[in-house]
């Protein structure tokens, strides 16, 4: 809920802190606003207050162009790059890369494989790659603990293509085999 009060306060004082959090539907002009337009502000009985840019413009307001709601704070323009790394991250989380490839996931995207790993690098310090297998081995690690599967039908539920690559993964990463893991596991007191 929006506090209309706090709302008006800081569109009259153009507050800063507000930048994003509401948007200001002008009546008489049918365009909305972030709280810091610079241009004059409306009359109070002519505004009327969004909790988003979604919200207003299905109320029938088109966006100003002095102050350009979509760079509002927290909008996908003003996290900038960040905001493609999120969603190639929530692709990767439901699986993109282990039926795909960097190059499918990129044009996905909209953008090209190179500039796709460097944002990854940027932002991550790691590739698509080694996030999509760090899940992966993830995966694999929770289905080992939590359930009595075998390790073949654990490697395919986690996204690995053979038996062989899910082994040696976990060797390259735990220094020992999936089956020593659960081994483990079992051998500890209940």
């Amino acid at each position: 809920m929006l506090d209309l009060k706090a709302c008006e306060r800081a569109r009259i004082t153009r507050d800063r802190r507000y930048d994003g959090c509401f948007f200001t539907g002008v009546k008489t002009t049918k365009i909305y606003c972030r709280p810091v337009c610079p241009v004059r502000p409306a009359k109070a009985s002519n505004v009327t207050f969004y909790a988003s840019a979604a919200a207003a413009e299905a109320a029938g307001f088109r966006p100003c162009l002095r102050c350009r709601p979509e760079t509002a704070p927290f909008s996908p323009a003003w996290k900038g790059s960040r905001t493609t790394v999120d969603r190639a991250l929530r692709l990767i989380l439901s699986g993109a890369l282990d039926a795909c490839s960097v190059e499918d996931l990129a044009e996905r995207l909209g953008i090209g494989t190179r500039h796709l790993s460097r944002l990854f690098q940027r932002h991550l310090g790691a590739s698509p790659i080694q996030v999509a297998q760090t899940t992966r081995l993830q995966r694999a690690k929770r289905l080992l603990d939590q359930t009595e599967l075998s390790m073949a039908e654990i490697a395919m539920r986690s996204g690995f293509g053979s038996l062989r690559r899910f082994n040696a993964v976990f060797v390259e990463v735990y220094q020992r085999r999936p089956t020593q893991i659960r081994s483990t596991k079992n051998a500890r007191p209940r």
